[in-house]
């Protein structure tokens, strides 16, 4: 198994069924060396997937339940498909041009577009998230807007009303929009519905607006609903998309980025 980002899933989900397993039965169930094991484990624990004690890697529980496979998680949303949200945070810092008022969303796909985003362009972003922040707070010539409000750990989101009055007021040139699921009859959701009325402001107050989702999303449906597919103008998303999602997707006369 030589994907990195598919290993470590896959050591989480042998982890969840056996809560404990040595360092050696984890690389044999993953055909890999010892070392490259025990560098999936320093980074999992790392984000506080798991707990690690002589040679043995431990699921770590909150009550009787496995949080950070059954909700939301953004440190644990952040190691899966990385090397296709790498490539789409890439690609969609490249459509910032001088000038531009952002709007960032909430995310692991909108994270990799904050690493990206242009040091030294004169441009003003908003944000809600304290990943977003967290990056964008050293760059160069950036005016930053944050919303603030109460703080939710698992999606690093902060939220309250005047926070959305706040968004409500600004106008911006694009907005880079996440999303958990898309499915083509019943939009676009998201994990939790605290978000909802933030993505819905958003989307309100964005002249473009430009869905950043890997291909994993597609045909998915999660809870919280915010918008329909054609309420955006633009996706960026990788190859691994579909030739029939490809299809509704241009057929909705939405521009279609494939990287």
């Amino acid at each position: 198994m030589g994907n990195k980002n598919e290993r470590q899933s896959r050591l989480l989900t042998l982890l969840r069924e056996n809560e404990s397993l040595t360092v050696r039965e984890l690389a044999e169930q993953c055909s890999v060396s010892e070392m490259t094991i025990r560098r999936d484990l320093d980074t999992l624990k790392a984000h506080h997937f798991i707990d690690r004690s002589y040679g043995k890697a431990t699921i770590r529980r909150s009550g009787d339940r496995f949080p950070l496979m059954d909700n939301y998680e953004l440190n644990f949303e952040k190691i899966k498909m990385n090397e296709e949200k790498d490539r789409i945070g890439k690609f969609a810092a490249g459509m910032i041009e001088p000038g531009d008022v952002l709007i960032i969303d909430t995310g692991s796909t909108t994270d990799k577009l904050a690493k990206y985003l242009p040091d030294g362009m004169d441009i003003t972003v908003l944000c809600y998230t304290y990943n977003i922040l967290s990056q964008v707070i050293g760059k160069k010539n950036v005016r930053l807007i944050f919303s603030g409000g109460y703080y939710h750990s698992q999606s690093q989101l902060f939220e309250c009303p005047q926070g959305i009055d706040l968004i409500k007021n600004i106008r911006a040139t694009k907005l880079f929009l996440s999303a958990h699921g898309i499915h083509e009859k019943l939009g676009i959701t998201c994990a939790q519905a605290y978000e909802v009325p933030i993505k819905r402001t958003a989307l309100q107050s964005a002249q473009t607006k430009i869905l950043i989702a890997d291909s994993s999303k597609f045909g998915k449906v999660k809870t919280a609903y915010f918008a329909q597919l054609d309420e955006v103008d633009e996706i960026v998303t990788d190859s691994g998309i579909s030739e029939e999602w490809r299809e509704i997707i241009r057929g909705i006369g939405i521009t279609l980025h494939i990287v």
